[in-house]
């Protein structure tokens, strides 16, 4: 999680994470011929495309202990010593939550079209259910309305990591099913506040990577696994508890979607995503061993969240490797989960050179979801000699 604050156009890169493909007239400035972009300008995109910039609430905002907030799971995890490398956190930030104008005038002296930004759930709902916390309401309000008057469309992710740690500590977040519910409560009290203005919604971002750097990994809040004999973390089951996370972002969006569709799109006329961490596998040779494994791979990562909302059900590899430790769709879940996406959103970082895992090591060592790939990737391509 990098926290920077940019000083100039140039500087887009640190406050930008995102480019969005939606529908809206381009404007404002273009990247100067000449400047390694071979004259790369805006008449260079699509009609519509639009440019936009994101942040996460945790990364940026700072205020933690303002106007009402309540403690996240990642301010419980950057204060945990040997958590963080360098034992940064973010109590400050880029301090967002009060610079938000300076932050908002950057974004248009740029030219940006949109701003996609997280709601912190504990600003509106401290414990996570229950009493709404207006100064969090009118906030996020300021926040919007700053925008607009500047043209730029707010896209709202509703979810960016940051579980109130009340819900961590009243059932373990996400890993109970009482959390599709709380999550559909929150997400109706967003609707209400901001959907008259908001009509770009992303419910989760990067389940997957929540799924395994948060309970497989351990590297990531909540901070939980068992891999190396848990000599990383003090709880968590690395083999069974990242499909139980998925499975449960699966149907709080869902659930949330079918209640915006029931009972705000036609007033507000949104619409709903989730936005997914999206790697590319390669083989690393020819043989069919490896495109096998490259197959498994990008079935194990895109597939793994993608497949439920396009088809009713996991990838049928996951099923087969997995077994009874992937969490099953009733028919009726199934029915409520594919369809439920208004839009996809990808976020794309890098490509991997995948080839078939033929020793028992990474069982041994994790026994998680990585040893169920039966899969090795790398960045870069090893020699034929390295391994065949």
């Amino acid at each position: 999680m990098g926290i920077k604050r940019p000083g100039q156009c140039g500087a887009a890169a640190s406050l930008a994470l995102l480019l969005l493909l939606v529908a809206a007239p381009p404007r404002g400035c273009v990247a100067a011929a000449g400047s390694g972009g071979g004259g790369l300008t805006r008449g260079s995109f699509p009609k519509g495309f639009v440019f936009g910039t994101a942040s996460a609430a945790y990364q940026y905002e700072g205020a933690v202990k303002v106007d009402g907030r309540g403690q996240t799971i990642w301010d419980t995890f950057a204060h945990t010593f040997g958590k963080i490398t360098d034992f940064s956190n973010a109590d400050v930030a880029v301090d967002q939550y009060h610079r938000f104008e300076e932050d908002i005038q950057l974004m248009a002296d740029m030219g940006m079209d949109a701003y996609r930004f997280s709601i912190a759930w504990a600003r509106i709902l401290p414990n996570g259910v229950g009493q709404v916390n207006q100064a969090g309401i009118d906030h996020y309000n300021r926040l919007i309305n700053a925008l607009l008057a500047k043209g730029i469309q707010p896209y709202v992710t509703l979810y960016h990591w940051d579980l109130p740690q009340a819900l961590e500590d009243k059932y373990n977040g996400w890993l109970d099913r009482q959390i599709v519910d709380d999550f559909a409560e929150y997400a109706e009290t967003c609707f209400a506040a901001f959907g008259d203005r908001v009509k770009h919604w992303i419910t989760v971002n990067e389940p997957h990577t929540v799924a395994i750097q948060g309970y497989d990994a351990g590297l990531q809040a909540p901070g939980r696994c068992s891999v190396l004999l848990h000599l990383y973390c003090k709880s968590g089951n690395s083999g069974t508890e990242p499909y139980i996370v998925a499975h449960n972002f699966i149907l709080a969006h869902a659930a949330v979607s079918q209640l915006y569709r029931t009972k705000y799109k036609a007033a507000q006329n949104g619409e709903l995503g989730m936005a997914f961490d999206v790697m590319w596998y390669e083989p690393m040779s020819g043989a069919a061993i490896d495109v096998e494994a490259t197959k498994r791979a990008q079935e194990f990562q895109l597939g793994w969240f993608a497949d439920p909302f396009f088809f009713g059900d996991y990838p049928a590899t996951m099923r087969k490797r997995v077994g009874e430790r992937l969490p099953r769709f009733t028919a009726e879940e199934a029915a409520l989960v594919k369809g439920a996406l208004d839009f996809v959103g990808i976020n794309h970082y890098t490509t991997y050179y995948t080839r078939h895992n033929d020793t028992d090591i990474i069982v041994r060592l994790l026994n998680d979801t990585l040893a169920d790939t039966g899969t090795i990737s790398l960045r870069i391509q090893e020699r034929q000699s390295d391994w065949g």
